[in-house]
C-alpha cells in the first residue's frame, strides 16, 4: 500500500518586503495561514532514483519540479540508494501565491521520511526545506507562523481562536503573477521595498489577542504595489467582496489569488453567485469554513 499524504496551501496574512540583501534576495516578514484546500501525494517504495507522475499536465516531472527535487535531496542526504515512485494528483492552481508547490516540497520530505522508517531528525528535513525554496520551512508544521528572512526562519504560534467559524473565500482569475517579476518591479515603490518592521507581529498580536476586527485592518502585502498596478482588476475583486460583507481582503504572496474573510459560512456562500455574476465562472473560486 502506499503512503498517502495530504499537501495543504497557506495565503499570507501580511508580507512585508523590508530590503534588498547583498545576496539578490530580499528581507520579508510574513504571517502563513495554513488553508485546508490540498493536493494529495502518494510514495512507494523500489525502483531506481526518483520516478514522478503528475496529474497535471503542465507540471515537469524531472528536477524541474518540486517534489522531484526534495526527494532526490532527500534520497542523497539520507544515504539512502533504494528508489521510489511518487504521484502527485493536482488540486491547487499553479502560480496563484498560495504556496502549492513548495507545500509539496515539504509533505515529500516528510512522507519520504516516514516511508523509510525516519531516518533523517527534524533539523536535518528543515535544513533540507530552506535549500529548497522561501516557503518550504512553513509547511514542515501545521500552525500559523510568523517568518522571517526569506520566509525560512518559521515561528509556529497557536491556532487563531478569533477565526474559528468564519469562512475564507479564495478566487484565482486563471493567470498567473511570477514571483521573480513582482519582486524586480518593488524598486519602482520604495515604500513597498522597504516597509517597516514589526508589522508581522503586530498582526499575529491582535489574532492572538481575539481582535479579528483590528487584525482584519492591518492586512498587508507588499508586493500588491506591482501587481494592482499591471493587473487592476485584482483591485476590482477586493472592492467587490468588501461590498459582498468580507471583513478583510488581500492578494496572497505574489498573486494573483485574492482571498477574503467572511464572518461565517453563510455569508460568503452567499457571495459567491453575485461576484460571479460580476466577474464570470472561468476563475478557480473555493470557500472553505475555519
Amino acid at each position: 500500500m502506499p503512503l498517502v499524504r495530504r499537501s495543504p496551501c497557506k495565503v499570507n496574512l501580511l508580507l512585508n518586503i523590508l530590503g534588498r540583501r547583498p545576496d539578490g534576495f530580499h528581507e520579508l516578514e510574513t504571517l502563513f495561514f495554513p488553508v485546508p484546500l490540498e493536493d494529495e501525494l502518494r510514495f512507494a517504495r523500489g525502483g531506481d532514483g526518483v520516478v514522478l507522475t503528475c496529474s497535471h499536465p503542465d507540471l515537469p516531472l524531472d528536477s524541474g519540479n518540486l517534489v522531484h527535487r526534495a526527494a532526490t535531496r532527500f534520497l542523497e542526504r539520507a544515504g539512502l540508494r533504494e528508489g521510489v515512485r511518487i504521484h502527485l494528483e493536482k488540486h491547487v492552481p499553479l502560480a496563484a501565491g498560495l504556496g502549492g508547490g513548495s507545500g509539496n516540497a515539504a509533505q515529500t520530505l516528510l512522507g519520504l521520511n516516514e516511508l523509510f522508517g525516519t531516518p533523517l531528525e527534524p533539523g536535518t528535513l528543515d535544513e533540507l526545506a530552506a535549500g529548497l525554496g522561501s516557503d518550504v520551512n512553513f509547511f514542515l508544521q501545521p500552525n500559523p507562523a510568523l517568518a522571517w528572512g526569506r520566509g525560512e526562519r518559521i515561528e509556529p504560534l497557536e491556532s487563531f481562536a478569533c477565526l474559528h467559524g468564519c469562512a475564507l473565500l479564495l478566487y484565482h482569475p486563471g493567470f498567473g503573477i511570477s514571483t521573480a517579476w513582482a519582486y524586480k518591479e518593488l524598486a519602482r515603490f520604495p515604500d513597498a521595498l522597504a516597509g517597516r518592521p514589526g508589522r508581522a507581529r503586530e498582526l499575529a498580536a491582535r489574532l492572538v489577542a481575539g481582535d479579528r476586527d483590528g487584525a482584519m485592518g492591518l492586512l498587508y502585502n507588499s508586493l500588491e504595489a506591482p501587481a494592482l498596478e499591471k493587473h487592476p482588476v485584482l483591485a476590482l475583486y477586493q472592492e467587490t467582496f468588501r461590498d459582498l460583507g468580507a471583513m478583510g481582503t488581500l492578494m496572497s504572496g505574489s498573486g494573483s489569488t485574492t482571498f477574503a474573510f467572511f464572518p461565517d459560512r453563510k455569508t460568503a456562500d452567499a457571495a459567491v453567485a453575485p461576484f460571479e455574476a460580476a466577474y464570470g465562472t472561468a476563475g478557480w473560486l473555493r470557500v472553505v469554513g475555519l
